[in-house]
């Protein structure tokens, strides 16, 4: 495999398939954190990085963050409301 950044290496079907129990796992985090209270995508930064980010990678883990709340809303898992504040915060759909 040639990937975009870092080293060529093998075994692109178990790499996916870590990629995906990775993605498995953070989903599980954001639905518990949503189960607890409301939550918006800066949140949930230290749910899904448990690291302390800069700058630059918080502008990508931000991303990230609404990413994900965006994938469990489109499946149903999540519903979103606009506070009066102007930013969409997720809860557990009932």
């Amino acid at each position: 495999m040639l990937p975009s950044h870092g080293k060529p290496f093998r075994g692109l079907h178990a790499r996916i398939e870590q990629l995906i129990a990775h993605h498995d796992g953070r989903f599980e985090a954001v639905l518990e954190a949503c189960a607890r209270a409301p939550q918006t995508a800066a949140s949930l930064l230290p749910v899904l990085f448990r690291r302390q980010l800069d700058l630059h990678q918080t502008t990508f883990a931000m991303g990230e963050s609404i990413a994900h709340l965006h994938a469990l809303w489109q499946r149903g898992r999540l519903q979103r409301e606009l506070g009066a504040d102007g930013v969409y915060r997720f809860s557990q759909t009932q």
